[in-house]
């Protein structure tokens, strides 16, 4: 996620690569993404605080705490910007120090392909020019909005977790198209194609999907038909049921972590 952001940011011109310094346990990693993208690897994550007044935390949650906790004595003043899934703001900042203003951030993969859900929730210390920071970061990689922190758990179930269950709704839907005779390549294209393009015309046209929907499905057609096989399997509350399932799993990982 970190190396999306990276190259998001600098094709959408929101920094210079000179502005971006970064740090890695992984070192070859950090000097990979450097040699790419022209941006400054460091040894460490002390010197990239020392360098840099607006912090991205792109560790895993269980590491989160105690990055922050050793990196304290040098964030006074600074910006600190998570993106650990279920770390939360008071959690964040308890460690970061009483003059750090921290904004907590739920993306989701396909910001690796500029095309991400982003949402984010402000700590107490956080101003509007942070805000306009992280709308104009992940702005760079996709669409952004601003929650309650008590709606990240939401946005996971939603956003965080639906790439997956869109990969899975184009992979039935090819098989569909394989068992009616299509190549499994061709099938997989069209499916993909389909999905996306179907998104597109959600945001572009800002109609209600079911607006859309009805346009499509002209009467005793084929679509009609389709649409009752799809409510008959459960299709709907399906997909509404896994927002419940995902968004319950997240609130209870969180507690646990607590």
């Amino acid at each position: 996620m970190a190396s999306a952001l990276v190259h998001g940011v600098l094709e959408a011109g929101v920094v210079a690569a000179a502005q971006v310094v970064l740090s890695d346990c992984d070192l070859a990693f950090a000097q990979r993404l450097a040699k790419e993208t022209g941006v400054v690897a460091l040894d460490s994550n002390a010197q990239v605080v020392d360098a840099s007044e607006a912090l991205l935390l792109c560790v895993k949650p269980q590491d989160a705490l105690n990055v922050l906790e050793d990196l304290a004595p040098k964030l006074d003043g600074k910006l600190v910007i998570s993106i650990a899934a279920g770390v939360t703001l008071e959690a964040l900042e308890n460690a970061a120090g009483p003059t750090v203003r921290v904004v907590r951030v739920m993306p989701n993969t396909p910001a690796l392909v500029r095309h991400g859900a982003t949402a984010y929730a402000l700590g107490n210390r956080a101003n509007p020019e942070d805000a306009a920071l992280v709308n104009a970061l992940f702005g760079a990689v996709g669409f952004v909005g601003c929650v309650k922190e008590e709606l990240l758990d939401a946005v996971t179930g939603l956003s965080g977790s639906g790439p997956a269950y869109g990969f899975l709704v184009a992979e039935a839907l090819a098989d569909g198209g394989v068992l009616m005779g299509l190549p499994r390549d061709l099938a997989l294209k069209l499916a993909a194609q389909t999905l996306a393009g179907a998104a597109q015309m959600i945001l572009q046209t800002g109609q209600h999907p079911g607006v859309l929907r009805d346009a499509v499905a002209s009467p005793g057609g084929t679509t009609i038909a389709g649409i009752e096989a799809l409510e008959s399997a459960g299709l709907r509350a399906g997909l509404i049921a896994a927002v419940r399932a995902a968004t319950q799993r997240s609130i209870g990982m969180r507690a646990a972590a607590r």
